[in-house]
């Protein structure tokens, strides 16, 4: 019972800032572990919008595309355009300033345009992949075309968990991203480090109850069990697989607590649960998401990663990528999120969690202004928007600009890598020195790039 137990939410992510030698024999390789300078967060939740949403439609106006719609884009494209785009396309949604901060926000995001002065705008990310596959690995982490740990891994490596009962590193997914789990991999990290898949809103963790023998019963078996896989592992200490079932054995055995109380958000108020938008078929789903990305963030979960997926009206793994339907999709996912997202900011404000909680909001590129079709975007990493809210953010902030057609990132360039750098400077770490040696050298999740964006940290 208890292997099919453990079985049901894989291998669970468990972390440290020792050496690596010292990780391996460690007794508790969830302790939390110290900073390595004072944290501006605590945790993170990463809502990602997979897919790549248009920023030319939701956080960075282009007026210049509503004079010269339709006409040729007036330079020529780089020669990474994976399809021939046609002439340029305005925007179908209205733009309007929000906030004391007076920043522009389409009408299709009327909810999170309300907390715009607790939101710092990035309106010029770059990445390198033009395709998904690629993009959404350099998003996650950090390398675009071989197997590298998550940037939940990672900060699990460094920071270890606050909630010893809990995994420190969890995907809440209802349809799997057609990537998968390399997205949430633990890569050549120990085995113990990745994240723990949640793709059943109704039944988060699968065989959590045990009907067949009490919890003593269930001790003294999971004793047992765990000598015999020390004497296993006494002559295979290189490889960190039974390790981290081992440890995966002890959680879920602690879990049968712990869990349930923290996925159960029918115990939410009913106030609660309509500012996330539980009670509207259209919101459901990702309410449901962002209201346990809530409840895990505050029992002490490192990293939540929230992967907008599904929708009432149909499942997709890229829900985002609107080569087509931009008038009809890309409202529907707005409608879906919005309100949810919303929630979730508010609702970590009025708890007093939001200022030690990095909340981020992306996918892995942008749409391009110019028309796929007559009514879509081709994919587009060039510039792009992304925001980051809570955790050390300056408040009300738009950071960077793209051209005026919105194409080329033009002023403050934020790179993939610079973004990564400066999450891991929020959580209290130099991304140049949370490093593992693998196959003869020493990597990071930045690899040998990256910048901390000073200009963003309030």
């Amino acid at each position: 019972m208890l292997k099919s137990f453990a079985n049901g939410f894989g291998m669970l992510g468990l972390a440290s800032l020792l050496s690596d030698e010292t990780r391996a024999s460690s007794t508790n390789p969830l302790a939390v572990n110290r900073p390595q300078f004072p944290a501006r967060a605590k945790r993170v939740i990463f809502l990602f919008m997979s897919g790549g949403p248009s920023h030319v439609d939701t956080f960075d106006p282009k007026p210049r595309l509503s004079v010269d719609n339709g006409k040729p884009l007036p330079f020529e494209m780089p020669h990474l355009v994976r399809t021939k785009t046609g002439n340029l396309l305005a925007s179908p949604f209205k733009f309007r300033k929000h906030g004391e901060s007076g920043i522009e926000v389409s009408n299709l995001f009327p909810e999170v345009a309300s907390c715009v002065d607790d939101l710092c705008v990035i309106r010029s990310m770059v990445a390198d992949n033009i395709n998904h596959n690629g993009a959404c690995l350099q998003m996650n982490t950090g390398e675009q075309a071989f197997s590298r740990p998550a940037m939940g891994s990672w900060l699990l490596y460094g920071l270890g968990s606050e909630n010893q009962d809990l995994p420190g590193f969890i995907v809440i997914s209802p349809a799997q991203p057609a990537q998968g789990a390399p997205l949430w991999s633990s890569s050549f990290l120990p085995a113990a480090y990745q994240g723990t898949l949640v793709s059943d809103l109704n039944n988060p963790i699968a065989n959590l109850a045990n009907a067949k023998f009490p919890a003593t019963r269930q001790r003294s078996q999971l004793d047992a069990l765990k000598r015999l896989n020390e004497i296993h592992r006494e002559t295979r200490e290189d490889d960190s697989r039974l390790g981290a079932r081992i440890e995966s054995f002890e959680l879920a055995y602690r879990m049968q607590s712990e869990a349930p109380e923290a996925f159960d958000v029918a115990s939410e108020s009913p106030a609660t649960k309509a500012l996330y938008g539980l009670d509207e078929p259209t919101t459901a789903i990702f309410a449901r998401q962002c209201l346990m990305a809530r409840r895990l963030s505050e029992r002490g979960v490192r990293f939540v990663q929230v992967y907008h997926t599904q929708t009432s009206r149909r499942s997709s793994c890229q829900l985002w990528d609107q080569h087509g339907g931009l008038k009809t999709e890309l409202p529907a996912n707005c409608a879906a999120t919005d309100r949810p997202i919303a929630g979730l900011l508010k609702d970590l404000k009025a708890r007093g969690l939001l200022d030690e909680t990095l909340v981020i909001w992306g996918g892995e590129f942008g749409r391009t202004p110019t028309a796929e079709g007559t009514d879509g975007r081709e994919h587009h990493p060039f510039g792009f928007s992304m925001w980051l809210a809570g955790g050390g953010i300056k408040r009300g902030l738009v950071y960077g600009a793209t051209d005026e057609f919105g194409w080329h990132a033009v002023q403050d360039k934020v790179h993939v890598h610079d973004l990564h750098a400066t999450i891991l400077h929020l959580m209290g770490i130099d991304h140049t020195k949370l490093t593992y040696r693998y196959s003869g050298r020493d990597y990071r999740l930045t690899d040998v790039f990256g910048n901390v964006i000073t200009p963003l940290l309030a």
